[in-house]
């Protein structure tokens, strides 16, 4: 899927910031910093929406008064 211009934003970085990410990227098979940070931006974010989510005892307690009354108990 190719993203059009409009759907795409520019973030601003330190430049000696970019100038570490260039050569970090130097023969990583990422062809831009942009594309990397984009990879990395991604990682992140899946990561984080894949961390464990904690009930609290509210929750814990609903869900077993619905197992309860679905017979599971």
């Amino acid at each position: 899927m190719q993203l059009m211009a409009k759907d795409k934003v520019t973030l601003k970085i330190p430049r000696p910031l970019y100038e570490r990410l260039k050569t970090v990227i130097e023969g990583s098979g990422f062809s831009s910093v942009n594309e990397f940070v984009v990879y990395i931006l991604r990682d992140l974010m899946s990561a984080k929406s894949q961390e464990k989510q904690e009930l609290s005892a509210d929750e814990i307690e609903a869900i077993r008064r619905r197992l309860k009354a679905l017979g599971y108990f």
